[in-house]
């Protein structure tokens, strides 16, 4: 199974969206709190080049956000992404 990290933030939606889509899959996932203003938010821009929350990574590439990762689901690509 595929390494994931997402960098969050308690009271995000998209953040909830996304974990609860890899919770359903029975994805393990490394989540990592990201509060602006906070050396792990700061981390996630430098990573992702974004400044929002959730950003995602697989096996160390970003995958993007929520919204991005809903598109891989829809689309069959994110089942062979964490089969890696």
């Amino acid at each position: 199974m595929a390494k994931v990290e997402i960098y969050t933030q308690d009271w995000c939606g998209f953040c909830a969206r996304a974990k609860g889509l890899l919770s359903r899959k029975g994805v393990d996932f490394t989540e990592i709190d990201a509060p602006n203003g906070s050396a792990e938010r700061e981390e996630s821009n430098r990573r992702s080049g974004r400044s929002t929350v959730p950003q995602i990574f697989i096996d160390g590439a970003h995958i993007g956000g929520c919204d991005d990762l809903m598109a891989l689901e829809g689309s069959g690509k994110l089942d062979t992404l964490l089969a890696a």
